[in-house]
């Protein structure tokens, strides 16, 4: 087996990861949409060790060495594709909030995917998209790595042939404005997880299956269906007692005719509204609901993000 190449020192990159939202209500661990908060990750092959700089969301607990998440999944990139990088040097400016449902792990190992791919020559280069299955395969499930990889909505699923996952991008309709309400608790998504029952009725995949695909249509051609589309038996209800703040959220906002589900794992809530002024009303109500909650919440608009992964390699030496 030849020697891995040897990347130059001075090689660097800086890759932006949007925040993801999963599920959208009864899409569960397939439905995923890009939202325009993004990590900011640069890359740099250096002589020396490994090291770490964190700012933002997470700065006060994340590693500063050879052991956070990007680093280590950057060398295990590099190494899979016959390339080895001395050290690395990480700077990373994160404004996805940790354990909240919008997909910060996700965008990590986006971020560590497409940052290691970027340090190849250009002849060498996959395209984003083409590390699905590599992100895939460490987070588990594809619906929050796949908008992170391509941006807008997207809806995943696994190949009957040979298991690997597969996307195709959900068309939007232009009315359609996220708004997000972050609380400052967290909950991890094993935690999540940990309250799905292990079956469901019959008649509740059912009705399951016909939302899925209400809201595929309401998504792309009829937003006023939203509130529709967006109904959820599976994990919503389960998970309500784990949080019990998001999940009246949740129900308030809903009671007052606004397309609120839970974003990806919780606590994070999100709104899914047809057009800017249903959106400034979705969030007004949102700060409403939660002005006396004994925890804080930060309730945000923002955009949908087109386009996933960005990445800008800066030089080759």
């Amino acid at each position: 087996m030849p020697a891995p190449r040897t990347l130059a020192a001075g090689t660097a990159v800086v890759v932006a990861v949007p925040a993801t939202s999963a599920n959208l209500g009864p899409g569960f661990d397939s439905m995923g949409l890009a939202l325009e908060l993004r990590d900011e990750v640069s890359l740099t092959v250096v002589d020396g060790p490994d090291v770490a700089e964190v700012t933002g969301e997470g700065a006060d607990v994340l590693p500063r060495d050879g052991s956070h998440l990007i680093l280590r999944l950057a060398h295990e990139h590099l190494r899979a594709r016959g390339v080895r990088a001395p050290g690395l040097h990480l700077r990373a400016v994160n404004r996805i909030p940790h354990a909240r449902g919008l997909g910060s792990s996700a965008a990590a190992v986006v971020a560590a995917y497409a940052a290691a791919e970027a340090l190849l020559p250009a002849a060498d280069r996959r395209p984003p998209e083409a590390l699905l299955e590599a992100a895939t395969d460490f987070e588990g499930h594809p619906d929050n790595v796949a908008p992170a990889l391509v941006g807008g909505a997207t809806v995943s699923w696994t190949r009957d042939d040979d298991a690997r996952p597969a996307t195709a991008p959900l068309r939007l309709h232009e009315r359609i404005v996220p708004v997000v309400a972050i609380p400052d608790t967290e909950l991890s998504t094993h935690a999540a997880r940990g309250v799905l029952p292990e079956s469901v009725p019959h008649a509740v995949a059912a009705a399951q299956a016909g939302r899925a695909a209400l809201l595929v249509h309401a998504l792309a051609e009829r937003p006023e269906l939203l509130m529709a589309g967006t109904r959820d038996w599976l994990h919503q209800d389960p998970r309500a007692a784990a949080m019990t703040a998001s999940a009246a959220l949740v129900a308030g906002l809903r009671e007052r005719g606004h397309a609120a589900v839970v974003s990806g794992a919780g606590p994070t809530v999100l709104a899914l509204c047809d057009g800017a002024e249903a959106a400034e009303q979705a969030a007004a109500a949102a700060r409403a609901l939660t002005a006396d909650d004994a925890h804080a919440w930060r309730v945000l608009v923002p955009a949908v993000a087109a386009d996933g992964v960005r990445v800008e390699p800066l030089h080759h030496g």
